[in-house]
Parts: structure tokens; sequence; C-alpha cells
């Protein structure tokens, strides 16, 4: 190729200018990282402090499940909760992440899930999954969704959604489409890698409730096995709410940790883009002064 085919290195002044632009756009950027890193760190804090309240809730509810197991005949057995007639159906409920920047923190519940046999299609258990980002982590995974809900996208609508998810479980179990179901949910604190917490919500176990006999027995306007089931089902419900709280922490958690790495890969470059425009400025500053010389001695010349 001869010189007239040769492309031509775009002028110092024009390279520079580039690089300026692109750290302007850098540093735009590391400011959405450092306030998405402040957001997800405050909605951590909120949703750490409200799982002491729902805690203190659930041992309230534990303890009338305790005090009702007392007034049970001791023949008789604590009741067996809807849906344990139904053909052998594992139901898995995994909570995901609503919004994405969360690293691989949807395919770690995933993972859980899958290691009961969620989503395989093969009639094994069924898959219901909170969290619009983890529904597309498993649409790409060709991971079978029986049901799907957004996760809170803020710890106020946690209530909210345990209900719904309540209601939705129940049905499954009163029309005889699942015999269990289990609990998967991220836990907040781990570190670097996501802790995945297991519960089992059906069948419900009353063994963790040991009998406490009043001195006065309650009063009652309803028979102590209904009465227990109800309460059975307000301490599961204490216990949805729970698992989406943490899950919600966790999430957050871990989009801080991305924000925390995206911050130092960002610095890195803006480190890379400042040492590059200084270098480049050096050169127009040499161009400047060689055509400067250049032009003061071609002057100088005799004609």
């Amino acid at each position: 190729m001869g010189p007239e085919g040769r492309r031509k290195a775009p002028p110092v002044a024009e390279r520079l200018a580039d690089i300026e632009g692109r750290i302007s756009s850098v540093r735009q950027l590391s400011a959405v990282v450092t306030a998405m890193r402040g957001i997800a760190a405050a909605r951590t804090h909120e949703a750490n402090a409200r799982l002491d309240g729902i805690r203190a809730y659930a041992r309230t509810i534990g303890m009338a499940i305790a005090q009702a197991l007392a007034l049970q005949p001791e023949d008789e057995d604590p009741p067996a909760h809807r849906g344990q007639d139904c053909p052998p159906r594992h139901l898995i409920v995994a909570v995901a992440s609503e919004q994405g920047f969360v690293g691989g923190y949807n395919s770690h519940v995933l993972d859980a899930a899958v290691r009961y046999g969620a989503g395989q299609g093969d009639g094994r258990a069924d898959l219901f999954l909170i969290g619009d980002r983890g529904a597309m982590t498993a649409a790409e995974r060709d991971l079978a969704v029986a049901c799907s809900l957004p996760m809170a996208g803020h710890v106020d609508q946690v209530a909210s959604l345990a209900n719904r998810l309540a209601d939705a479980l129940f049905d499954r179990l009163e029309r005889g489409l699942a015999d269990r179901v289990t609990l998967l949910h991220a836990v907040p604190g781990g570190g670097i890698g996501t802790e995945i917490a297991e519960k089992t919500l059906i069948p419900f176990d009353y063994a963790r409730f040991p009998p406490v006999s009043r001195a006065q027995p309650p009063l009652l306007t309803l028979p102590p096995a209904a009465l227990l089931t109800r309460l059975a089902d307000e301490y599961m419900f204490a216990e949805l709410c729970e698992a989406l709280t943490l899950g919600y922490a966790a999430e957050n958690e871990a989009r801080m940790r991305a924000m925390v790495a995206a911050r130092d890969n960002v610095g890195r470059t803006l480190d890379e883009l400042t040492a590059r425009a200084r270098q480049l400025r050096q050169d127009q500053i040499t161009e400047e002064v060689v055509e400067l010389a250049t032009a003061t001695i071609s002057g100088s010349d005799p004609a």
C-alpha cells in the first residue's frame, strides 16, 4: 500500500478532545454509581431495622400456638395443614431480585431451587419465583416457572407482597396441587458470597412450639383445632414477611457490593484516561512548539 493509501492518525487535538469527553462521561458514571451505592445501603439498613418487629410478631403468634396446643385433647394430633392429603407435589418459593446490578445473586438463588428439582418440568417440583429480574434469569436458563410475582420495590410493600404470595400458595394447596412448600431466600451479611436459607412452610411443624399451660386457660371463641389452623396461617404469614424482608435486604446488599466493585473499576478507568490526557496535552504542546520553531526558522531564512 502506498503512502496515499495509509490512514492518517487523527490530530493530537482531536484525540485529546475524545479523551476529555470520555473523562467527563466516566465522572458522570462515577456519580451515578455512588448514588446507587448510597440508596442500596439505605434500603439495606431500613430492611434490617424492620426485622425485629416482624420477629416479635412471630414470637407472639408462636406463644399463642403453644397455649392453644395445651388445650388439645391428649389423644388428638394437631390439625394437618391444607393440602397434605394430595398426591406428593413439592412447591419451591424462591425469592430473587426485582432489579439488576446484583452480580450473581439471582444465579445463586436459582441454583438452590434447581437442587430441589424446581423448574425442570419433570413434575417433581414447581417453582414460585419472586422478582422480575430473577424471572428473566430463569427464562435465560430455560427454567419452568409455575408462578411469578414482582419483588417489593420498597420495604413498606413487603406485607402486601406476603399477602399476595400467601393467597397464591393457599389457593394451590386447597386445589390439591402441592403437599409440601419450601421457602428459599438469601440472607444479608454473607460477605462476598450469597448465603441461601431454606425453610419448610408446609407441612407445618407444630413441634417447634411445646405446649404451654396457663393457670387460667384463655377464653376461646373457636374450637382449638380451628384456632390452631388460623394461628398456623398467621405464623406462616410472619415467616413470609421475614423471608421477603431478608431477601430485600440481601438484594440491596448485593447491589451495594456490585457498586463498590464498579466504583473501583471506574476509578481505575478514570486514572488511565487522565494519564492518557496528560500525555496527549504534552504531545499537543510539543507539536505547537515545533510548528512555531519551524515557522520562525522559515521566516528568518534569506530570500
